[in-house]
């Protein structure tokens, strides 16, 4: 059995891993390129950690990047292993180890918030730099999570109240929204058509996204998001907006 294989059965019982380190995922935003998976199993061969990548090259050079689309990355470990420290650390120790006889010209992988191995990997020698992501934890109650809002904010959600927002718009329709939106920009698309709908087919066959859109009454469309989701949280993957029609005071809510 292939470290892949192993990987794909293994995942399947990570109930809460993140979407974006998903074998099918990978799979998807990955196509036409390689990606792998290195392990960490204990003398029974038991996987305690794993860590999924992209390799690229070019020339001489290997290196590991995040794939396109994919907000997380790095390693995931078992359950069993998270409440022990130097289990931990031993399980980072052998990650990093087969990495080094990747022989790579460069590493970089963005770990998930609140990761259990970004000090052991610093102490691993490791340069770690912390970025900002904007997460809402708690919507048990609404009222209270706008009550938290800026004074700017409720404003742009008191003109939202004539919009409504529609699930029917599929990843054809948005890929053609989204280049329109930024061909009036001035702007080319990031991505092609056929990487979107091949990561919503695979989406889909997993009930793990939605295209949401904002229209008015005569259905005219404001703004719409590609939104992902696993266990733990929703992803606002891909945003676009109508600046023509925000400019008018209505679409810059969307943000």
């Amino acid at each position: 059995m292939t470290r892949k294989e192993q990987y794909i059965q293994w995942a399947d019982q990570q109930e809460y891993m993140p979407i974006y380190m998903r074998p099918w995922w990978l799979d998807a935003v990955c196509a036409g390129k390689e990606w792998d998976v290195i392990l960490s199993e204990d003398e029974n061969g038991v996987i305690l950690g794993a860590m999924p990548y992209l390799l690229r090259k070019r020339a001489w050079m290997k290196y590991i990047l995040m794939p396109q689309m994919t907000q997380v990355g790095g390693i995931w470990l078992d359950p069993i292993v998270t409440a022990d420290n130097w289990q931990k650390a031993e399980v980072c120790k052998h990650l990093k180890e087969q990495l080094d006889s990747l022989g790579l010209s460069y590493y970089y992988q963005q770990y998930a918030p609140g990761s259990l191995c970004v000090e052991p990997m610093k102490a691993l020698g490791f340069k770690v730099r912390e970025r900002v992501t904007y997460r809402v934890d708690n919507l048990s109650n609404l009222d209270e999570l706008i009550a938290s809002f800026s004074k700017n904010k409720k404003r742009q959600l008191q003109k939202a109240l004539s919009l409504h927002a529609d699930r029917t718009m599929d990843g054809e329709q948005f890929y053609q929204f989204h280049k329109q939106c930024l061909q009036a920009r001035g702007r080319a698309i990031s991505y092609t058509r056929e990487f979107l709908l091949v990561l919503e087919k695979k989406a889909k066959r997993n009930n793990q996204c939605q295209v949401l859109s904002i229209c008015n009454a005569d259905g005219q469309v404001y703004a719409a998001a590609f939104l992902v989701w696993d266990k733990n949280y929703l992803y606002y993957l891909i945003p676009t907006i109508d600046h023509a029609l925000a400019n008018q005071g209505r679409g810059h809510y969307w943000y």
